[in-house]
């Protein structure tokens, strides 16, 4: 997410690193990098050069104090800027004054609405809430399997009718289920077309008049860049659309839609996809979206993260295993399941500041799945006391997790170079000082 937009930026900072006061010359260059990098991002041209007047207008009345450089002044301004063109904070879900509240989905097909009503539910749910999810695509029937399919799987009931051939008509009877089993929040997944054509949105136009929704949210594809501004519009001016959800920012969305949808439309992003997982959405911030693309990390959606898996029991025998010097295979698996329930990994590290520059960080996905296999072929015992595995009990613990000695040898030299990590950070804790202090990376001048 950002990445290549956050690279290119890291470059304009390093350009103003060795100089001693910001000039009009240099704040000149610096000015044109950025908007080199926001059209590469495809956002649109009009935004760009109004951000970027902004910049350079805030830039030129500044004066540099002496605690402070004029890269982190340049970075402070445009931090400021980002944040208001994202629109300055998170803007959350609208309830109804008396229940039910009706979210209506509505979006181009392939943008993730059927999904996202999936996700929003389990959110919802997450929270307390009672959900309650409407199929309302009558003209791909994959659609409505999906739904169900995801309902099931998140225990969320639904409503659908095999065979339907009035959306309106349906989507009527399904709150009148839903209304007779109390549910809270009802969530409606309409249909979508390839284009926002004229039947498409005279069929939006009828359903928001009949059930009157308490919010209309649109799905964009991250990945269509200026493309899902053209969308919003259309879809804004046929029904009342109060907010967005922009879906597979996990992939190679090179930030455009983000950084033009509020200036473009006023209306605010309201949720991030980040994955296909139910549990791959998170609230949009834009301070946090900010300090992102400039390459600081967003350690508080990291702790956020952290905190939604935290476990006080585990955590506790934990602390003890370490101040003991008993950290084992076992607690090594758990660390790394947790860390995987956390969300994407690359994703994961993108939040960490000073990650986003380092080049030679490669997260396979896949060897997450290859460490949890050879440590679940080993005995109990082997995973407790690790110095027992000796040639044979490799070479039976590779059979039995697909995988060769040479990957059990590495996963064990990792696993002892873990713990050594583990049982320095533990001392330095016990000492009363920071424990990132046992990383190498957080020693760096």
């Amino acid at each position: 997410m950002f990445e290549a937009i956050a690279e290119r930026l890291s470059q304009t900072f390093r350009s103003l690193a060795g100089r001693a006061r910001l000039t009009e010359a240099n704040i000149a260059d610096a000015v044109k990098e950025v908007r080199r990098a926001l059209l590469e991002a495809d956002v649109n041209y009009k935004i760009v050069k109004d951000f970027t007047e902004k910049v350079k207008e805030k830039a030129l009345g500044q004066e540099v104090i002496k605690s402070v450089t004029p890269t982190q002044l340049f970075v402070k301004i445009l931090y400021d800027e980002l944040v208001q063109l994202l629109g300055q904070q998170q803007e959350g879900l609208k309830w109804a004054p008396v229940p039910p509240t009706i979210y209506m989905v509505v979006g181009l097909n392939g943008a993730g609405k059927t999904t996202f009503c999936a996700k929003l539910a389990a959110y919802l749910k997450k929270q307390g809430r009672a959900p309650f999810l409407v199929a309302a695509d009558i003209y791909r029937p994959a659609a409505m399997e999906q739904l169900a399919v995801l309902a099931e799987k998140i225990e969320v009931p639904f409503y659908r009718e095999e065979g339907a051939t009035d959306a309106v008509a349906l989507v009527q009877r399904g709150l009148a289920t839903a209304k007779n089993q109390a549910r809270e929040v009802i969530l409606i997944d309409t249909a979508g077309r390839q284009t926002p054509d004229t039947e498409l949105m005279e069929e939006l136009k009828k359903m928001e008049a009949a059930i009157r929704p308490t919010e209309v949210l649109l799905v964009l594809d991250a990945m269509t860049g200026q493309d899902a501004v053209t969308t919003a519009q259309a879809f804004c001016e046929a029904v009342s659309v109060s907010g967005f959800i922009l879906s597979k920012m996990d992939g190679d969305a090179r930030g455009g839609a983000a950084l033009s949808l509020r200036a473009s439309t006023g209306l605010p992003i309201k949720f991030i996809g980040t994955g296909e997982k139910p549990e791959d959405l998170d609230p949009f911030y834009p301070d946090r979206i900010a300090s992102r693309i400039l390459g600081m990390g967003d350690i508080v959606s990291f702790v956020e993260r952290a905190q939604a898996q935290f476990d006080a029991e585990k955590a506790q025998k934990l602390q003890e295993k370490l101040r003991k010097n008993k950290f084992d295979l076992e607690d090594m698996l758990d660390q790394l399941r947790t860390l995987r329930k956390m969300g994407n990994i690359k994703d994961l590290l993108a939040m960490i500041p000073g990650f986003a520059q380092m080049k030679d960080v490669d997260i396979d996905e896949r060897s997450f799945k290859r460490i949890e296999a050879i440590i679940l072929s080993m005995t109990p015992e082997e995973r407790r006391n690790p110095l027992i595995i000796n040639g044979s009990r490799r070479r039976r613990i590779a059979a039995g997790s697909g995988t060769t000695v040479q990957e059990v040898n590495q996963l064990l030299r990792e696993f002892e170079q873990m713990r050594k990590l583990m049982k320095s950070m533990g001392k330095l804790q016990n000492q009363g000082r920071d424990p990132r202090q046992a990383h190498p990376l957080f020693r760096r001048k």
